[in-house]
């Protein structure tokens, strides 16, 4: 890997167990922090992309038949070279996606959890049986793989979101062809490079980088199976509809404008602090973070009080210095159309507490936390993903009120609601449409293994990432009904 700031790699494919370096123009990719070059990418062509799902169809016609105790064998030889190697992993990711190395850290551990999960596939799979269903009939349930699998993955989370599929789909007996974000090329790369030396077979699992052309050629290719895919919701819903109308397997996870709740019971200082995560951690380019702050009733003015101060603490700066709580975005277009919504938002006359655009001098790619008070629902901030460190915050009179608002969203990502009374935590996760609720939790991810539970215009499909769903969403079910005469 890269040994230095100066050092600029070459990224090349993953195909059938080789390394490739592509002839295609090389684009750049910049270290956020600083604007510098740190790799060039090259882009894989519709060729490219069938060599790439060729191979992963040979190489299943083996794979399936490897009995699971001994697919899941390389998992737990990449988990182990995954830890061996998680701070360099974690230093590679702050280089090319900006941001903190606690936060990189913390996404590496995330994945590692993955493969952890997926591991432990000899139980997961396991179907069901029931003898006599009638006179001397049997029956029973397995799970088979279904054939050559694809990821598309963002930029956000270079270790994590990858994790989410391929160790799932391989160790369910399929094989896969993995297209990460153009802009993050080396963290999912370094991690293929641990899985070559953990002894998976050529061919399992492929690597092609590219953009638009990489993912249409996978999303018709006929060799491929099922789609996995994480990005926004215009692209999740024209995914979805392109790969399932050949018949494909899809899941395509989209955006998201998440709601955090404050209950004049709240203890404000903890609730503080998990805000700043939630809303400024990754500098906003999480489909968790909180974007939306709902004050209720009387919660509004002291926690505003400490929010603001808290905020303009925030130390900003290049994520692989110490002391740094916030990185820069990741590229300077969207820092720039970040900014074009805090531009926005004072326009339709919300009011800014804490304006971002006073560290746009610095060098990189950087914005500052923005907090905006006095929104309205009606607001282009309030409606709109944003995918940055803008919060805007929203009064209203009773916890009545916060539900039929955050209802009204087209987006059911996640939610979170901070409160002392259980009452009121019960009512608001019982009557809220997300698929991912905290109680006085910022962030509410879930662990590897349960499901990652995206509602509404936030989730196009039937089975969600990691958990239970991911072995289903892998496999086939199959029902064989048994007589002896």
């Amino acid at each position: 890997m890269i040994a230095g700031e100066s050092a600029v790699q070459n990224v090349g494919f993953y195909v059938n167990g080789a390394w490739e370096t592509p002839d295609s123009a090389a684009q750049p990719i910049t270290n956020p922090a600083t604007g510098a070059v740190v790799a060039r990418l090259a882009y894989a062509a519709a060729a490219d992309v069938d060599r790439a799902v060729r191979a992963a169809h040979q190489a299943f016609q083996q794979w399936r038949a490897v009995p699971v105790v001994d697919r899941v064998q390389p998992l737990y030889r990449f988990k182990a070279l995954l830890e061996k190697h998680a701070a360099e992993l974690a230093a590679t990711l702050t280089r090319e996606n900006g941001k903190t190395a606690d936060d990189a850290r913390a996404e590496v551990r995330r994945a590692i959890q993955m493969v952890e999960v997926a591991c432990g596939m000899p139980s997961l799979m396991m179907g069901d049986s029931l003898n006599d269903v009638a006179a001397g009939l049997d029956c029973k349930t397995v799970r088979e793989p279904i054939g050559v699998c694809a990821g598309i993955t963002p930029f956000n989370f270079p270790a994590m979101v990858p994790m989410w599929m391929y160790p799932f789909a391989i160790a369910c007996g399929n094989t896969f062809v993995l297209k990460p974000s153009e802009k993050v090329p080396l963290t999912p790369s370094r991690a293929i490079e641990l899985l070559h030396d953990s002894g998976l077979p050529a061919g399992v699992l492929n690597l092609i980088h590219g953009g638009k052309e990489a993912v249409e050629a996978l999303l018709h290719h006929p060799l491929v199976r099922g789609v996995s895919f994480v990005g926004s919701t215009p692209v999740a819903r024209s995914i979805y509809a392109a790969a399932a109308a050949e018949g494909k397997r899809v899941q395509a996870l989209g955006g998201a404008k998440n709601h955090l709740v404050v209950m004049p019971d709240a203890d404000m200082p903890k609730t503080v602090e998990a805000i700043i995560s939630s809303a400024f951690g990754a500098a906003g380019e999480r489909c968790l973070a909180g974007s939306v702050l709902v004050a209720v009733g009387d919660a509004a003015e002291p926690l505003l009080a400490l929010l603001t101060t808290r905020t303009r603490s925030l130390t900003v700066g290049d994520g692989s210095q110490p002391g740094v709580e916030m990185g820069p975005l990741v590229t300077g277009d969207h820092a720039k159309r970040v900014a074009g919504y805090i531009e926005k938002g004072v326009a339709e006359g919300a009011t800014p507490l804490c304006d971002g655009r006073e560290f746009q001098n610095l060098r990189g790619f950087f914005l500052g936390p923005t907090i905006f008070d006095h929104v309205t629902p009606q607001m282009t901030i309030a409606r709109e993903e944003i995918f940055g460190p803008v919060l805007s915050v929203i009064r209203v009179p009773s916890l009545e009120d916060a539900i039929a608002l955050v209802n009204r969203s087209p987006f059911g990502n996640a939610t979170s609601i901070f409160t002392a009374s259980g009452k009121a935590a019960r009512e608001y996760s019982s009557r809220i449409e997300a698929g991912m609720v905290g109680i006085n939790v910022g962030v509410a991810a879930p662990m590897a293994f349960f499901p990652f539970a995206g509602w509404k215009n936030s989730f196009f499909g039937d089975l969600h990432a990691h958990g239970k769903d991911a072995v289903a969403f892998y496999t086939e079910q199959k029902v064989i009904m048994t007589r002896w005469f």
